[in-house]
């Protein structure tokens, strides 16, 4: 069996971290097992769904490197074969028309409510041998409903919560398409599924109350459903449910924000799967210990300070040339311009960012004017230094620019004036930086220009 798994977001707002996790997952599957992942915008919702929201799921998945193989399809693009398939059900004794009206269901709710029963459809209009119906009234145009059959068990075996079993009897018949001739979601859902042979489905648990309708949809239409794999919620750091509401940001404010996609992936995966205590890997670990097997039951906490941290290691890791392509993005950003220095600029600066946001701000003092910390300068840059830094910018601007004569002037000059490096790189950071804690200031100069440095060092 050739696995296909999919991803069918609403755009109906933008896609946050909980959201786009479930696309990871699927998307692993496929990708771990040879098989295909499929994009479907289900966009049914008219008032809700906009173009920029389907944007913003593709801009977010292609950061990610979440690659579909096949869509977007759109569900909106599909009404002709959906209307299809329910004439081929209402044919086949699967639905009937219900006339009952909004305020007859309400008031039908308010009565078992009071009753302390379930609110459901009662199958006032459900044809049964033997039953007569209401008279049919005048000018209503009804909805379809499906004959969920009735007693016995809709039963699946979830691949993250185990066999789960629902009666029969605790579900009403749903209404599948709407007074226009419009399909409902679970229908159209089923009908996706079928045609597109999905053979795993791999979605939130917000979805599970809809499962067992849909299975009973399947086998009516003479199809057997997928594997089904329900994701525990992710909730976000005050322990809620993430949503755009409770402050979720849309998953390409990462991007801009100076995370890696790679750390993203990371991250995420951990956000309910687990191999061992692995918590650093790439991709290609992922893509090669993922399976469904090892998918939590327990909800997923948000949490920003370890995704940073994440971030950071991968940061660490990645090479120095493909950083700086990121960095110089981040640069352009701003106004500036970067050039050949810049690998050498991450590769020096990356063990102390945990963005590469954070690492532009120092490829910045490189390329553009700094302002030097009013507090650092106070306390490093004094009068009894101030000496000591002229020798320093007469001594370099007679030396080789490398990073040994570079490392030779600076003891010649803390010789000469009776200082310990500290007395004489700090006030030297501050000018040349901007601020007193930096790498090895040898390497910060050598990657300076020498006129840079002597200006700067002027301005002590």
């Amino acid at each position: 069996m050739t696995i296909r798994t999919r991803f069918a977001p609403s755009p109906t707002g933008f896609i946050h971290l909980g959201n786009i996790r479930s696309a990871l997952y699927p998307w692993a599957f496929a990708r771990a097992t040879g098989g295909s992942f499929i994009l479907r915008i289900e966009d049914t919702d008219l008032e809700r769904s906009s173009q920029a929201a389907v944007d913003v799921i593709i801009e977010g998945m292609k950061w990610l490197g979440l690659d579909h193989d096949e869509g977007p399809f759109y569900q909106m693009q599909r009404m002709d074969r959906y209307k299809a398939v329910l004439a081929e059900m209402v044919a086949g004794g699967h639905v009937y028309p219900c006339y009952m009206s909004m305020a007859e269901l309400d008031a039908l709710r308010e009565r078992q409510m009071a009753a302390k029963e379930k609110p459901r459809y009662d199958g006032t209009w459900r044809p049964e041998p033997g039953k007569v119906l209401p008279p049919v009234p005048e000018g209503v145009k009804p909805v379809l409903r499906f004959k969920n059959p009735q007693g016995g068990v809709v039963a699946w075996d979830d691949k993250v919560k185990g066999l789960i079993e629902i009666r029969n009897d605790e579900l009403d018949d749903l209404v599948i398409a709407r007074p226009d001739g419009t399909p409902t979601y679970n229908f159209c859902v089923v009908v996706d599924d079928i045609d597109m042979a999905i053979t795993h489905v791999i979605r939130g648990d917000d979805h599970v109350n809809n499962t067992p309708r849909q299975i009973n949809i399947f086998r009516a239409l003479g199809q057997e459903p997928p594997v089904y794999a329900h994701l525990p919620t992710v909730l976000n750091e005050q322990g809620e449910k993430m949503s755009k509401r409770n402050g979720a940001k849309p998953v390409t404010q990462y991007r801009d924000e100076g995370y890696l996609p790679d750390a993203m992936v990371n991250y995420l995966a951990r956000l309910g799967w687990s191999h061992g205590d692995d918590e650093i890997f790439s991709r290609a670990q992922f893509l090669e210990w993922f399976n469904l097997d090892h998918l939590g039951r327990s909800a997923a906490q948000f949490d920003e300070a370890k995704l940073r941290w994440v971030n950071a290691q991968h940061l660490k890791a990645m090479d120095d040339t493909a950083l700086s392509v990121l960095v110089e993005q981040q640069l352009a950003q701003r106004g500036i311009t970067a050039d050949e220095r810049l690998p050498r600029i991450c590769a020096l600066f990356k063990d102390r960012c945990d963005t590469t946001v954070a690492l532009a701000n120092w490829a910045a003092a490189f390329y553009a004017d700094i302002t030097p910390n009013a507090e650092e300068h106070a306390q490093h840059v004094t009068d009894a230094v101030r000496p000591a830094i002229a020798a320093l910018a007469e001594r370099l601007s007679a030396c080789t620019w490398d990073k040994a004569s570079i490392s030779a002037a600076l003891k010649d000059v803390l010789a000469a004036h009776g200082l310990k490096m500290p007395q004489l790189a700090m006030p030297v950071r501050v000018l040349v930086m901007g601020t007193a804690q930096t790498p090895s200031l040898d390497a910060v100069l050598e990657l300076q220009k020498p006129q840079t440095i002597f200006d700067r060092l002027k301005n002590a």
